[in-house]
């Protein structure tokens, strides 16, 4: 084992082109040392093997392998690794290296393939974790948890929609209201799925069926009142979010829905109003984080009014 070991530890620095004085100095120790390791007579104190790694661009392993190479920097072998194991520790370990490229300016057209390349296996397992974990919460049902229930279904139709299966996402929950048409719920993620898609003329007519069935069901007035604001039917909009909040809610998805609305559309003193309000509300109820948010929509919408 000590014969590889020392073998790789030369090639690795032939292939890099350094001499043994360069390493000696990089590292701190005499080029006398440095023969040594390579003439297998002593072996480097374990602490010198991350930094003998990272200087040859390789991992600690390969000074074992008889069959490994020197790589043109250490994020294109973490790379490497990545793209074998797929494991996220190992991507923040790639980004860290690529990140300091970056910063250096030394970032080649190679590694900038190779940094996308990770981000893209990174993306493929992320979604992966996403759907896993949204089915094990619609498995559960909403008996357990309504309101985690109805966001994991709609979380997941949005990352469907974003994966471009908007036919799809529209098909399934059509069917799922055939199945139960007296569950608002499901009416409700028809209108989103519909949203989704940019659909909004197809919506609007669900929506109007919809609460003519349901109309004290408070979710379908906010769905309907974004629906109106892609249409510009803003006085309409209104009236389904106030209608909402009528209907004695304590999320406040309308208020947020207004109060963008009412920033889009450049009435600046009422639409901070009601960001001052979200962010209160946030705050009383302990969600100082949340509320850093609409406070700073708060802040905009003010500078704005007194320009």
């Amino acid at each position: 084992m000590n014969n590889v070991f020392s073998d790789n530890l030369k090639r690795f620095r032939q292939e890099k082109k350094f001499t043994q004085e360069q390493v000696a100095e990089a590292l701190g120790v005499s080029t006398h040392t440095v023969s040594r390791w390579e003439c297998s007579t002593t072996l480097p104190d374990v602490l010198m093997l991350p930094k003998l790694a990272r200087l040859y661009c390789v991992t600690v392993d390969d000074f074992f392998k008889e069959s490994s190479t020197a790589y043109e920097n250490y994020a294109q072998r973490l790379a490497s690794v990545f793209e074998a194991t797929h494991d996220p520790e190992d991507f923040f370990r790639v980004d860290i290296e690529f990140k300091k490229l970056i910063k250096d300016n030394k970032l080649t057209t190679l590694d900038m393939w190779l940094y996308g390349v990770s981000h893209q296996f990174m993306m493929n397992y992320c979604i992966e974790k996403a759907f896993y974990w949204f089915d094990k919460v619609l498995e559960i049902g909403e008996n357990e948890d309504r309101f985690s229930n109805h966001r994991a279904k709609l979380q997941r139709m949005k990352l469907c929609s974003q994966l471009g299966k908007d036919e799809e996402n529209i098909k399934t929950q059509k069917e799922n209201v055939d199945k139960n048409i007296g569950n608002a719920n499901e009416w409700c993620m028809l209108l989103a799925a519909y949203m989704f898609a940019d659909r909004y003329e197809e919506a609007y007519e669900w929506f109007v069926k919809a609460i003519s069935r349901f109309p004290d069901e408070w979710e379908l007035y906010i769905h309907g009142g974004d629906i109106c604001k892609k249409l510009k039917k803003y006085d309409e909009a209104f009236e389904y979010w106030d209608k909402a909040e009528s209907l004695g809610t304590d999320f406040l998805d309308g208020k947020y829905s207004k109060a963008q609305c009412l920033e889009d559309i450049g009435k600046y003193e009422e639409s901070g109003k009601i960001w001052q309000e979200i962010a209160e509300s946030l705050i009383n109820k302990g969600y100082d984080i949340e509320a850093q948010m609409p406070k700073q929509h708060a802040k905009a919408c003010l500078e704005k009014t007194t320009a």
